[in-house]
């Protein structure tokens, strides 16, 4: 693999890294997610006009700018080293590639570009951890009404227990369809214009998942803001109480039944976007560690003890040393992670976020000790990166899992003989 970035996506990171420096500093952080939107809407604006941030990786006829997720990724890892609140990852990472995976041409026609220029934010909205609906973690056991794909997805019961729990999606004859049930921990979900909600279809006896789109202002619509341990993070609490929703895909069937067996099958779909959002996750988390890496040597450098600088001894060099290493082991496995989606590969991202979420907790914590204690306290900044470690393995992980899964899709115990094969 060659990982030398071209000129241009070296511009693309140069540009947003001074942007983000100028706009996007401690102070300015802290007062975005105090917002009502939990973000700077001016500065989002600035990053979805002129720069295309969120159709970064959509194609030019929707509006896109055509890159790759290899840019995206790189444009990630900036937004990370900022901690920048913003809804670029469920709208650009989640549901764009859905959208443009699964949709009908006039629902990608009609969303894309608005996406692109950031008219509207989206939300993937699915009842259960993120890191199992995007086959980031290793599934639990088989799902029915063919959940399944291809023997290496995740269980039906990533939309949320089963066939007869998560969210429900009902249709009548000459009526739309209509979405009963709830969402938690939706990424962006309060503010977002548009919601992807995955939910059971066919009823009990063929039950099958799908994605709908919904309106952010649909009647019998219900949603609030959670406090998050990592409030750079948004996230939201969605109830759908007899709402009007769309099929993603455009299914027109006689009845519910008829769709149980109609309709594209978001499997596989899922599995592509949770490797491009193992990738993004990933940088975002380097590019968090070594922002605090950076801001805590600058510290152990001005900060004497016994009438020398801190950083000058030799235990706390190996301690900055292995954290040095360690996040560099951790760039290069998101950058992998990245040209491997940008393949078309999804095999990668779960060791990839699992590398770069342990290399970000372990810079962050030395950060706060490094720094006496006081980095964990409100005033200072370094406790952010910690949290940002810390929510997003709740979110995608844990660790473990990650581990697993990756084991899994390698096949690593089978190749090694041991009887054993990963879930």
């Amino acid at each position: 693999m060659d990982a030398a970035f071209t000129d241009e996506q070296q511009e693309i990171r140069r540009t947003l890294r001074e942007l983000l420096r100028k706009r996007c500093g401690r102070d300015e952080v802290k007062a975005a997610v105090r917002t009502a939107a939990g973000y700077d809407e001016a500065l989002w604006r600035s990053l979805a006009g002129p720069l295309g941030l969120p159709g970064m990786a959509l194609p030019a006829e929707y509006g896109g700018a055509g890159f790759g997720p290899t840019e995206l990724v790189l444009a990630c890892e900036e937004t990370g080293r900022a901690l920048l609140p913003s809804p670029l990852f469920p709208t650009a990472v989640l549901a764009a590639p859905l959208i443009e995976a699964l949709g009908t041409d006039a629902q990608r026609r009609a969303l894309l570009p608005r996406i692109a220029s950031g008219a509207v934010t989206a939300a993937l909205a699915v009842p259960c951890p993120l890191g199992a609906a995007l086959g980031l973690t290793a599934p639990s056991g088989d799902g029915a009404g063919g959940d399944r794909v291809s023997g290496d997805r995740v269980s039906g019961d990533w939309a949320g227990g089963g066939r007869a729990g998560g969210i429900q999606a009902r249709h009548a004859p000459g009526a739309p369809w209509r979405l009963y049930g709830e969402a938690g921990q939706v990424l962006g979900g309060h503010t977002a214009g548009l919601l992807l909600v995955a939910a059971h279809t066919g009823g009990y006896a063929r039950s099958r998942i799908r994605l709908f789109l919904v309106d952010g202002g649909a009647p019998g619509l219900v949603r609030a803001r959670l406090t998050a341990l990592d409030e750079t993070r948004a996230q939201a609490r969605i109830q759908l109480r007899d709402v009007p929703a769309e099929p993603l895909g455009g299914v027109e069937a006689a009845d519910a039944a008829a769709d149980a067996a109609d309709g594209p099958d978001p499997g596989p779909a899922l599995a592509l976007t949770g490797a491009l959002a193992a990738a993004a996750i990933a940088a975002e988390a380097v590019g968090a560690a070594d922002q605090a890496l950076a801001t805590t040597l600058a510290y152990v450098r001005a900060r004497e003890q016994f009438g020398r600088p801190v950083g000058s001894f030799q235990a706390v060099k190996h301690r900055l040393a292995d954290l040095y290493v360690r996040l560099q082991a951790a760039r290069s496995t998101a950058y992998y992670a990245g040209c491997d989606t940008d393949d078309g590969r999804a095999v990668s991202g779960p060791l990839a976020l699992a590398e770069a979420l342990a290399a970000l907790r372990a810079v962050a914590g030395e950060a706060i000790q490094l720094h006496g204690g006081v980095g964990f306290t409100w005033e200072h900044h370094a406790h952010l990166y910690f949290k940002r470690a810390v929510s997003d393995e709740l979110l995608f992980g844990p660790g473990y899992a990650l581990r697993a899964r990756a084991a899994g899709q390698a096949r690593l115990f089978e190749n090694l003989g041991l009887g054993l094969v990963a879930a």
